[in-house]
């Protein structure tokens, strides 16, 4: 029984590894997707969809909101060192939440940063555009998404909520 134990001690790690390339993979998929799309149908200009949302194609030089525009080399360079400490976090991600969240924030970054290198130029192709906010894309979507489940579930475990609850559930260990 000790031996089988030691066998399979890292097979749930290895498990959460696998969902955080499964997660990066269909995001970038998903995002690669959506961006030939969009280039190749809104070519001839934004179509309206439902009150402030439309799709319109853009492209953005810059980082989130178009802060560094025109700075590609410095935010290339950042992008595969985000990637890569993404890669690095995910080999012991302590939980299948995480997991996912490191997913999404990997397969999000990695579809800008395919961007950057292999498509338009150095530009980040965007097209969801509402109103109110800056024009994004999937990967933007992704990273955000992924984020937020990141922040939400360390501030569950850390019990910042409210009393009594500390560490991850037992279906998460």
């Amino acid at each position: 029984m000790n031996t089988e134990r030691r066998a399979t001690a890292g097979f749930p790690t290895r498990r959460r590894v696998w969902v955080v390339a499964v997660t990066a993979a269909v995001v970038v998929g998903l995002d690669q997707t959506t961006k030939t799309l969009a280039l190749d149908r809104l070519a001839n200009g934004p179509k309206h969809l439902v009150g402030p949302l439309s799709l319109a194609l853009s492209f953005n030089s810059g980082i989130a909101f178009s802060l560094g525009t025109g700075l590609t080399l410095p935010i290339v360079v950042i992008g595969i060192v985000l990637v890569a400490v993404l890669i690095w976090f995910a080999r012991s991600t302590p939980s299948y939440t995480v997991a996912i969240g490191i997913g999404l924030l990997l397969g999000g970054a990695a579809g800008n940063l395919a961007d950057r290198i292999f498509r338009a130029h150095g530009l980040v192709v965007d097209f969801v555009h509402v109103g109110f906010w800056p024009t994004f894309n999937c990967a933007d979507a992704a990273i955000v998404l992924g984020a937020a489940v990141l922040v939400t579930r360390f501030w569950r475990q850390t019990g910042t909520h409210g009393a009594g609850h500390r560490g991850a559930p037992a279906d998460e260990r």
